[in-house]
């Protein structure tokens, strides 16, 4: 069966005005696609994608570097910057977290200007409940397509940002 083109699967009438939108919104219908039930199961435990990054970045820093910063935690700048999605407002993101018991805050001994983000033993335990029910889910989302297929669209995803990184919003 061939697949069906987002034109019909939308009802466009019309072809794209060109083959960049025609992308652009293949790429925001698969996201809206594929982001339900990942949210979904996120929800399950008061979590948004966001938070759950900030979650992952968090537990990745204590896992791979054994240095006494890492054991402090992180700047918010720092997990502002290595967050899949950038969200306005990595403080509001941290405070929730705050509230729910995953993370806590530390000042830095040497410059009480710095604060620390550190993930708790509650804030691992999620994580923990986590990891393999989203796993199973992506396997299964995308299980239709074989290795070199994921390859080459993780390939051409990357091609595409770093190309649109330049462009900017304005029309200058």
């Amino acid at each position: 069966m061939p697949a069906r083109s987002l034109q019909h699967e939308i009802g466009k009438k019309k072809p794209f005005d060109s083959p960049e939108v025609e992308a652009f919104l293949n790429l925001a219908r698969t996201h809206g696609e594929l982001s339900g039930p990942i949210e979904h199961l996120l929800g399950r435990h008061a979590l948004s994608p966001s938070a759950y990054n900030v979650l992952r970045i968090l537990r990745g820093s204590l896992r791979t570097s054994p240095s006494r910063a890492a054991h402090m935690g992180r700047r918010c700048a720092e997990i502002g910057a290595e967050l899949v999605t950038r969200v306005p407002d990595v403080t509001r993101l941290v405070d929730r977290l705050v509230r729910q018991g995953y993370v806590e805050r530390r000042r830095c001994t040497r410059d009480r200007r710095v604060v620390y983000v550190r993930i708790t033993g509650e804030g691992l335990a999620v994580l923990a409940a986590i990891d393999r029910p989203l796993l199973a889910l992506h396997r299964a989302q995308l299980a239709h397509m074989t290795r070199a297929d994921l390859a080459a669209l993780s390939r051409l995803l990357v091609k595409a940002r770093r190309a649109g990184s330049g462009a900017t919003s304005r029309g200058s």
